[in-house]
């Protein structure tokens, strides 16, 4: 069962965008369900970003890009 992972939502403005400030994991790693995999921010706040699901992950955004809140950003395998 796959599971994918979006930028977290955190502004009312459905266009905002956000940056993807660093990833915790690498693609092709072991993650277990709740496993911290990445930080984002949004006007200055910052976010982690949990896997929902244990699995191996990819990702599908590069680490300091910019990324419209909603956008997936990971997926799990």
């Amino acid at each position: 069962m796959s599971e994918t992972i979006s930028f977290p939502v955190m502004s009312k403005d459905e266009n905002a965008e956000g940056v993807l400030a660093t990833w915790f994991v690498k693609t092709g790693e072991r993650v277990k369900a709740h496993q911290v995999i990445a930080e984002v921010m949004v006007d200055k706040v910052s976010l982690d970003v949990e896997t929902p699901i244990d699995g191996i992950v990819t990702l599908l955004v590069e680490e300091e890009s910019s990324t419209r809140q909603g956008t997936p950003i990971a997926r799990i395998d």
